[in-house]
């Protein structure tokens, strides 16, 4: 049974009950403090920050950084995401995976309008010339951006200028002034599909952007459903219960009901601003700026004493990799289910920055497809990388899901010990790719192409049954007798954990 969390309060609540938030009460600076006291906390895997006082911001206003982060507590690695999904706190990778794919086979469940008197994010309505994006507590994440950056985990919702699909998705987009963004709007993503529709009828796009919503908005924000496909309906399907919505104030769309900050506005198609850099998912330091299309604000609305979330992109592991990495999983999962294949699990490496994705076939698939690796390899890499959930993934390991998959440990032994160096790999020309790998070359950046690769580490067809290799472990190489005698004894031989 699921346990919804309906507001990210709820959440950090829950958070807090576990160790897992660290509330920040000494006055930081929104100038790259924040961002550089957040980097570190991931790279220890500490409590998310909440910051409770930042310089220059009117009391009240905070900002939570690491939302989507690991967790060193233990046995609790995927805390923040797992009681996102409403999962106990010590769910494992695999569990938040498989709980995300199982969804994609059941009816979703359209969101429903509540009252607006009542909605949190109605506490405060300011609209027109009120509008001060000044007032949020927007930080200057890393050393080289080339703004303040505002929407790092936000959602972006608009809808076709039909009202037939309603699109919610995650996209940067940097602060230029009180009422404006510079946005960072890919034409091959949803976001960008439904931008060109409206340019098309030569009106702006109506767009608004939550922030604070439920906590496993973002997960869903992040995964690649198919076109049409609305993410909030989706999310109620996962559920079984239906989203609260109400009206936005200025433009034809609906917002989650307890968001902490509701912006709300219109992106032209003419005007543009110069936007970037910043450091992205890949891991490397941003480099560039280029013309975007700008928001201008109508109306921002907020609960009182708002927190405005942020993702400080970068280095794995953040939440570009897991909000990204374990949905994309899950819809790869979902892909190769309903294509017949005996595919048991999906996993995105989140050490891998997003470019490399593990697909585990049941020990028994050699039997039960009467397949060789290669052909079986080839038909996976089509079905993946003809995929929107494959548009960003390069990298393909394809093995037997006899360890376990989300030890990146374990992941590294079994690809460098069974992919053969000579003809382990198969090869995808001419792919879609979005452009921000540092191996892409100039050329390859300019037609979003390059080449893709799945490594081919199955063992299944090259031994017989009885002769495959067995992993040598404390579960393979005692007799259970031993290994229950050995646990049992394990205080007792001096041991702590």
């Amino acid at each position: 049974m699921l346990k919804r969390l309906k507001s990210i309060r709820d959440w950090l609540s829950a958070l807090e009950a576990i160790g897992d938030l660290n509330r920040v009460t000494m006055e930081v600076d929104w100038n790259l403090e924040m961002g550089a006291v957040t980097r570190h906390s991931m790279d220890l895997r500490a409590p998310a920050p909440l910051f409770e006082r930042i310089a220059g911001i009117e009391p009240g206003f905070r900002a939570l950084g690491a939302p989507g982060g690991l967790s060193a507590l233990p046995g609790k690695t995927y805390a923040r995401l797992a009681l996102a999904l409403g999962l106990p706190a010590n769910a494992g990778g695999r569990e938040l995976v498989s709980a995300l794919a199982d969804a994609r086979a059941r009816s979703p469940i359209p969101p429903i309008l509540v009252d607006a008197a009542g909605a949190p994010c109605k506490q405060n309505i300011l609209t027109g010339a009120d509008v001060d994006l000044m007032r949020l507590p927007t930080p200057l994440i890393h050393g080289h951006d080339g703004g303040r950056y505002l929407q790092t985990y936000g959602i972006n919702i608009v809808r076709t200028p039909d009202e037939s699909w309603t699109n919610w998705s995650i996209n940067r987009m940097m602060m230029l002034d009180h009422n404006r963004l510079g946005c960072l709007i890919p034409p091959n993503q949803h976001l960008g599909i439904i931008h060109a529709k409206w340019r098309a009828i030569g009106l702006p796009t109506p767009i608004a952007i939550a922030f604070g919503v439920e906590p496993a908005t973002p997960l869903v924000g992040g995964m690649p459903i198919p076109e049409g496909m609305d993410e909030a309906a989706f999310l109620g399907g996962y559920f079984g219960e239906p989203l609260e919505l109400v009206p936005a104030e200025t433009v034809p769309i609906d917002v989650p009901a307890t968001a902490e900050i509701v912006l709300e506005g219109h992106v032209s198609h003419t005007e543009t601003a110069m936007e970037g850099p910043m450091d992205e998912f890949p891991g490397y330091v941003g480099a560039g700026r280029s013309a975007k299309p700008v928001l201008t604000v109508t109306a921002m609305t907020f609960r009182n004493d708002p927190i405005l979330p942020f993702s400080v992109a970068g280095a794995p592991v953040e939440e570009n990799h897991t909000c990204w990495g374990l949905p994309h999983a899950a819809e790869v999962l979902h892909l190769l289910r309903s294509a017949g294949l005996p595919v048991s699990m999906c996993w995105t490496v989140l050490e891998s920055a997003n470019h490399l994705m593990l697909v585990a076939l049941r020990p028994d698939w050699h039997e039960a497809t009467g397949l060789e690796s290669p052909e079986i390899g080839k038909r996976i890499g089509e079905l993946i990388f003809a995929s929107k959930a494959g548009f960003g993934l390069p990298k393909l390991l394809l093995v037997e899901d006899d360890f376990d998959v989300t030890d990146v440990a374990q992941v590294m032994w079994a690809f460098t010990s069974r992919a053969h160096p000579s003809h382990g790999e198969i090869y995808f020309p001419d792919e879609a790719v979005n452009a921000l790998p540092v191996f892409l070359s100039k050329s390859e950046k300019a037609v979003f192409k390059t080449t893709k690769v799945l490594h081919n580490a199955l063992l299944a067809d090259r031994f017989d049954a009885a002769d495959r290799p067995i992993r040598s472990d404390l579960e393979h190489g005692w007799p259970a007798d031993v290994r229950a005698k050995v646990l049992g004894r394990w205080h007792s031989y001096g041991y702590q954990g």
